[in-house]
């Protein structure tokens, strides 16, 4: 088993992931991913410091606000957020998080389409956080068309593979 498969069945392994980044303005795949980790079976809770409430659930400003912390996170915003995102998971003491991408774990490919920063997977790793670095839950949670074969393609090009410099924090 891969490295990146290893990492996501760990990460699917947890009952509560906070999902940062849904939103009402626009779909995105953090609302797909939130919507497909909920009918999973995953106890699952949206952040957005904008909103109040998502589909009728609640949605916290931040992890600090949500009344029992979420075992994983997932983050689709802006690499500076998920800095911030990452900080917050240190804090708490969240061992595990997943940066997405939509290029898989190649995000200098796509800069403006990531939300993978270098800083934060050096400290994720530096805090023992088990980090995926890129790709995207909807990829393996019951994909679609479309995530099945972004999946494949990905892995066929090695755009799923995490190296050992990506690991370590090391700039793409």
């Amino acid at each position: 088993m891969s490295e990146i498969d290893l990492l996501v069945e760990d990460f699917l392994a947890q009952k509560r992931i906070a999902v940062v980044g849904v939103s009402d303005r626009r779909e995105t795949g953090c609302n797909l991913a939130y919507r497909n980790l909920k009918r999973a079976g995953y106890e699952v809770t949206a952040v957005n410091p904008r909103l109040t409430e998502f589909e009728g659930n609640p949605c916290y400003s931040d992890l600090r606000s949500i009344p029992e912390r979420p075992e994983a996170v997932f983050i689709l915003t802006n690499p500076e957020n998920t800095e911030k995102v990452v900080q917050q998971c240190v804090d708490l003491g969240i061992k595990r998080v997943w940066m997405h991408c939509m290029m898989g774990t190649k995000p200098g490919l796509v800069r403006g389409m990531t939300s993978v920063s270098q800083d934060a997977v050096r400290t994720c790793r530096e805090n023992g956080i088990a980090v995926i670095p890129g790709s995207c839950p909807n990829q393996f949670l019951t994909p679609d068309f479309g995530h099945s074969m972004m999946r494949v393609l990905w892995r066929t090009l090695g755009f799923l593979k995490i190296s050992q410099d990506k690991a370590a924090g090391a700039a793409v």
